[in-house]
């Protein structure tokens, strides 16, 4: 499968961002959450009803941002809630400058789509990049930072977490892979690595990813209207392809995408909007 095409470099304006996929256990009361959200369960390998991605549907927007602070951001439901949160609880962080330090919450997402949150909690350490998952901390062998391999729109995006049916992931390239994307499987518990792929989909040819049933999905660009999803790469394999999938980028700047296996829709941040995909999966 020959490389995406070269994106332009991402300039920021009077922004900044910094990767950060570390931190330490603190009392925040939000911290059990976080854990459960990014990491699962250990030895979860529940993938029933999975199959390939075949169609993502027209977005549908839940939010919206009331500020510059909300033109990146993330936010996320826990597939696997732990009591007394639930599923109906959603999640939020905005993520422009340097000392991004607050979480929101809202217990439900009509409360998000108000934009009024029930709590806001503060986080032990500031990030700044969309990647707000902060539970544990393990270095990656080798993986680029601080803008050296980000998605096409930049935003330090180097070092991307994802979670599907099978597990956590994580999505970085190095030195020795010359940019391509690199794919491990951690440990939900320790972080170790279990696995790692070598792709050969070029991460700053592409806007962003994710995992879907043990699969790499890529997304072409984070600002044409009717961009697409791209390639995939199978993990069960080894081998990658290209597709032609239509991805709507509405508000023309997507800054994140991730896939929630129990909502099986895609969740993106995309110019201030917080939005959602459906999605249709073959059957295997």
């Amino acid at each position: 499968v020959p490389d995406p095409a070269a994106a332009p470099r991402w300039e920021p304006q009077p922004l900044s961002y910094q990767e950060l996929l570390q931190s330490e256990r603190t009392e925040v009361p939000v911290s059990r959450l976080l854990e459960e959200t990014a990491l699962g369960r250990p030895g979860k390998e529940d993938s029933a009803g999975c199959g390939q991605l075949v169609w993502v549907g027209e977005p549908v927007v839940f939010g919206r941002a009331d500020s510059i602070a909300g033109k990146y951001g993330v936010w996320m439901k826990d597939p696997e809630p732990v009591p007394p949160f639930t599923r109906d609880n959603t999640w939020r962080v905005d993520t422009v400058g340097t000392e991004v330090r607050q979480l929101f919450q809202y217990e439900e997402a009509e409360q998000l789509a108000r934009g009024y949150p029930a709590k806001a909690h503060i986080l032990p350490r500031p990030l700044e990049s969309p990647g707000a998952t902060i539970t544990a901390e393990r270095e990656i062998p080798g993986a680029g930072y601080h803008g050296q391999y980000p998605y096409s729109w930049g935003g330090y995006t180097d070092i991307d977490l994802a979670v599907d049916e099978t597990g956590l992931w994580v999505i970085y390239s190095t030195e020795k892979a010359r940019g391509a994307i690199v794919l491990s499987k951690l440990d939900p518990e320790t972080l170790e690595i279990r696995r790692t792929w070598e792709t050969n989909i070029r991460k700053r040819g592409v806007a962003n990813s994710f995992l879907i049933c043990g699969t790499l999905y890529t997304v072409s660009s984070y600002s044409a209207p009717n961009a697409t999803v791209n390639f995939a790469y199978d993990t069960a394999t080894g081998t990658s392809r290209a597709l032609g999938i239509p991805f709507e980028n509405r508000f023309r700047y997507l800054s994140m995408l991730d896939y929630n296996p129990a909502e099986r829709q895609l969740f993106a941040w995309d110019s201030f909007n917080m939005v959602t995909y459906p999605i249709r999966l073959s059957r295997a």
